[in-house]
């Protein structure tokens, strides 16, 4: 009893903020019961997939006796797999099926599920039950087959975790990766929202975090807010505990110190110790924070010491971002413009049951497809799934997709009275589906991958709407732009209007880059694009918000690759008309370059892609902000073997061991 009473003096009256979803009563009644006042705001939400395709597969190969090991991350996870599976099968074929499999259940959740189905567990994993526990399990247990040629599936949950990816597939694991479900912020942030102003205004001593997901929230949360330093400076002032390494790396990430992380990740312990080292830590912290005040109150005469760094940002320090801004990188990035497309069976299989505005508007899907593109391929950004089109919509335009999803517009400009009928556009209103689907990538994508934004250009976005799709000749826009000089311009700024707001929403939501997409444009002269184009793309390029690299691409450019670079942007994006270091020469070295492979390279053998990319690569001859590319799209029929293999051999070739000659 004694031992109690001491527990609950030591948070008795203290605020204490978690973030719990699920668990919610449960960590309020943990905190009440030491004396502590709660405040709970759940993070996060697990949102199902909306096609579990993967899934699918999985069960195919499995029944199909194709896989050897099989490896359960958690008990939610798990069950749900299960549920998913039982849509389609019958439960005792797949736990036949399992019994026939190494089964390696990661603590004691997963396993709990698997026992009430009747599988019995081949390998369970001690505690704290991290990713390195389970390798290091998977090595040494005698009950586990080398993992070299086997055929292994790995239940993920969330965002995939990387370094057991990787680790897997270093052992010789031939991996395949089921997701189950993912993280989003919930719908209702209003108690997040609550609890993040209860910490800017310190009216809270403790904050616990039990997941990383949690931390990635909260600060994407503040982020929105414009509230991501006092946040930091907040938690500077309390005391934090943390379930777990993965969580407190999270945090150290965002340089937030961890005072209490205890040896087991239950809950409960987590309390438990948060009350028990309370005082002694508050103690600590104010003794660390007075130390602090009275060395920067005085002047110290003797040579202070180098500041410690902070801890490095992993998206900020990306390969793809270090390349925007043309600093020295380890390797050079690589992402391909429509990565998320029909070559892939995963959109294939969405695409049949949903149009592609449906699939568009549908912030779930388009987070998933943007999301299961980057992951799969190991590309180095994911860009949002979206159409350069959406925004004609509220602009006051109709637009359709015909068969073969070719766009068609309705309500063309034609005239001047044609563009005063154009509206404002409000994205928040119109095209929230967009930021609401950057927001779910966002919080989907490893901590590591960029994530870009982007819209259409003035030029390319207003031939649409005059021409009312594609057209090869251009006749009605060069009309408009030629006979209705004033109509003209005050089309496109009105479209500079809007673009800007769009862009920004996006990066409010979680974009770190944008990307404009001009693919029309070279359908101009040198003289009509100065004159009738560059003043808008560079308004709208100066005017996404600070510090957000901004991608220029453009096709069909290279005659006045010159005149585009004034336009601005911190990369200018070529196609495949150029040579990339000719296009470097012409542009100077002031930008980085993104490109330029043919798309249709893709097409041929590995050996020949390999040694495309290869020669591609050559050409960068050392300068700094190369970022890879297509000088277009993925086209549709492109094997994605091919595409795979493009990746691996820019990795590899651009390492700094593997650095190609010419």
């Amino acid at each position: 009893m004694s031992g109690t009473t001491t527990r609950q003096q030591s948070l008795s009256g203290i605020r204490v903020v978690a973030f719990e979803s699920r668990m919610a009563q449960e960590m309020t009644g943990l905190i009440v019961e030491q004396g502590g006042l709660p405040l709970v705001a759940p993070a996060m939400a697990e949102v199902p997939l909306a096609e579990n395709v993967k899934a699918l597969e999985f069960a195919e190969k499995l029944l199909a006796g194709r896989m050897q090991l099989v490896i359960f991350l958690t008990g939610a996870g798990t069950r749900r797999l299960i549920d998913v599976l039982a849509t389609r099968y019958d439960l005792e074929s797949i736990r036949q099926a399992l019994t026939r499999t190494t089964v390696v259940a990661r603590g004691p959740k997963p396993l709990a599920v698997l026992r009430t189905l009747g599988v019995s567990v081949a390998v369970t994993i001690p505690g704290p039950s991290t990713w390195r526990e389970l390798l290091e399990t998977l090595d040494s247990s005698e009950r586990c087959p080398p993992l070299q040629g086997l055929a292994v599936a790995l239940q993920e949950y969330g965002a995939p975790n990387q370094e057991l990816i990787d680790g897997l597939k270093s052992r010789g694991a031939e991996l395949e990766r089921v997701p189950v479900y993912r993280w989003t912020l919930p719908d209702d942030t209003g108690p997040l929202g609550r609890a993040l102003d209860a910490i800017l205004e310190e009216d809270c001593q403790t904050a616990l975090f039990t997941n990383a997901v949690q931390v990635w929230h909260l600060f994407q949360f503040a982020e929105e807010r414009k509230a991501t330093a006092g946040l930091k400076n907040a938690l500077s002032k309390m005391i934090v505990g943390s379930i777990g390494p993965n969580c407190s790396a999270a945090l150290r990430e965002r340089q937030v110190s961890v005072d209490v992380e205890p040896a087991r990740a239950t809950m409960a312990l987590l309390v438990e110790e948060v009350s028990r080292r309370f005082q002694d830590a508050l103690k600590t912290k104010r003794e660390r924070s007075l130390d602090a005040r009275s060395i920067s109150s005085h002047q110290v005469e003797l040579a202070s010491p180098e500041p410690a760094l902070p801890a490095p940002d992993k998206l900020q320090d990306s390969a793809f971002l270090r390349a925007c801004r043309r600093l020295p990188a380890s390797y050079t990035p690589v992402w391909l413009m429509r990565q998320a497309g029909r070559y892939m069976a995963e959109y294939r299989e969405i695409r049949a049951r949903y149009s592609f505005l449906e699939l568009c508007k549908n912030s779930d899907l388009a987070a998933e497809v943007t999301i299961t593109a980057a992951h799969r391929l190991g590309v180095d950004a994911a860009i949002i799934f979206a159409d350069i089109l959406l925004i004609v919509e509220p602009l006051g335009l109709g637009l359709r997709f015909e068969k073969g999803d070719g766009p068609a517009i309705d309500n063309m400009v034609r005239s001047a009275s044609d563009v005063a009928r154009l509206r404002v556009v409000e994205p928040e209103d119109s095209l929230g589906f967009v930021f609401d689907a950057v927001r779910k990538t966002r919080a989907g994508l490893r901590a590591d991958i960029p994530l870009i934004g982007f819209a259409g250009a003035p030029f390319t976005l207003a031939s649409y709407m005059v021409e009312g799709g594609a057209s090869k000749s251009y006749r009605h826009t060069k009309a408009l732009m030629h006979d209705q000089p004033q109509a003209w311009h005050a089309m496109m700024d009105r479209i500079c209007e809007a673009l800007i707001r769009y862009l920004n929403g996006q990066v409010a939501a979680g974009a770190q880059a944008v990307q404009l997409f001009d693919s029309w444009v070279g359908c101009l002269s040198p003289q009509d694009y100065r004159e009738y184009v560059m003043p808008y793309t560079r308004r709208v390029i100066e005017g996404v918000a600070p510090g957000v690299p901004v991608i220029n691409f453009s096709t069909g450019t290279s005659g006045y690759l010159e005149i585009v670079a004034q336009a601005g942007g911190d990369v200018i994006g070529v196609d495949w008309r150029v040579e990339l270091d000719e296009a470097w020469r012409r542009v100077g070295d002031r930008f980085a370059i993104q490109g330029n492979l043919d798309p249709l390279i893709l097409f041929s053998q590995p050996s020949i892609i390999r040694e495309a990319a290869r020669k591609l690569l050559s050409k960068v001859a050392g300068r700094k902000g190369h970022i890879f590319n297509l000088g277009h799209g993925i086209l549709p029929e492109t094997p994605v073997e091919n595409v795979l293999a493009l990746v691996e051999a820019v990795h590899e070739f651009s390492s700094s061991r593997n650095a190609p000659g010419p």
